[in-house]
């Protein structure tokens, strides 16, 4: 069927505005991937602008995989993301678990305290106060542990644990399950959905930590990739002089913009490269405690 004159004229309205804002949205992403990839030469004589590179090189990456400073941040970044989004997964389901059993003792206070978590901060200078004393200042373990569980994520694990049949946890125990046992043989086999939405969230909060690591860190050496990128970029504005393309290449140097944007090139690619092997459980880990039966 034909549509009316005014639904065509909206129907057109719409695709050119989405195509617009999804054109405005790529275009960042795309110029910062080929600036990353031209030439040193191409990127100078067309003072930074290019928008498709006669010539790629690999220049930039070379340059930051061999230099310690950004290995180490990429080595301290990698173990962010991968063990402290383990320890979170099992942290907050294992507190969700306990509070979604309704035997347990103390349950309405527990669930008390984990809101007041959510409702109040405490700040900036009490957390440093407890990190401090607990001597994890300069560690790596400082930007672990402070968020190791986010009260709203077990909140939400919660609601989920409350939608497994109190049955297949009865019939775990008649089997000789105790509640250890039919957490880890039970309960978490069927939260797959649930831990992998959760578990994306950890994980691009643990890549993406930058303000503990300038609260908590002091040596360079054991900054995660985020502060690494943000001194290079202030380091790059803040520079003066420019050398034209004879003499950045007779000096083997390469254009700051060029290794900044392969620096960003490499602290995305990973994360982003995460959610098409999470994507089938993804939408459903979203959807957790929205509808109740």
């Amino acid at each position: 069927m034909k549509g009316s004159f005014g639904g065509r004229l909206f129907n057109t309205l719409n695709a050119f505005t989405l195509s617009l804002i999804g054109i405005i949205t790529i275009f960042p992403l795309y110029y910062v991937f080929i600036i990353s990839f031209t030439d040193p030469y191409e990127y100078l004589q067309k003072s930074g602008f290019v928008l498709f590179p006669q010539k790629w090189s690999l220049g930039s990456y070379r340059y930051l995989l061999d230099t310690d400073t950004f290995k180490n941040a990429t080595l301290v970044t990698t173990f962010l993301a991968t063990v402290g989004t383990g320890l979170s997964l099992i942290f907050t389901s294992a507190m969700a678990f306990g509070i979604s059993r309704k035997r347990l003792r103390g349950r309405r206070i527990l669930m008390l305290m984990i809101l007041l978590t959510i409702l109040f901060n405490p700040g900036i200078i009490p957390n440093y106060i407890v990190v401090r004393d607990l001597g994890m200042i300069n560690s790596v373990w400082s930007l672990i542990i402070p968020v190791l569980i986010s009260g709203w994520n077990a909140i939400l694990m919660k609601s989920f644990f409350d939608s497994i049949p109190v049955e297949l946890e009865d019939a775990a125990m008649i089997d000789g399950c105790n509640d250890i046992g039919t957490f880890f043989r039970i309960v978490l086999p069927l939260s797959a959905p649930a831990l992998a939405a959760f578990g994306l969230f950890y994980a691009v909060g643990y890549w993406n930590t930058f303000f503990n690591a300038i609260l908590f860190i002091n040596d360079y050496a054991k900054v995660p990739l985020q502060v690494l990128l943000r001194t290079m970029l202030i380091d790059s504005e803040t520079s003066t002089g420019g050398s034209s393309a004879a003499e950045m290449v007779s000096e083997n140097q390469l254009p700051k913009q060029t290794i900044k944007m392969a620096a960003v090139v490499i602290a995305t690619i990973p994360i982003l490269a995460v959610y098409p092997f999470l994507q089938k459980h993804f939408a459903k880990g979203v959807m957790l405690g929205s509808v109740k039966g």
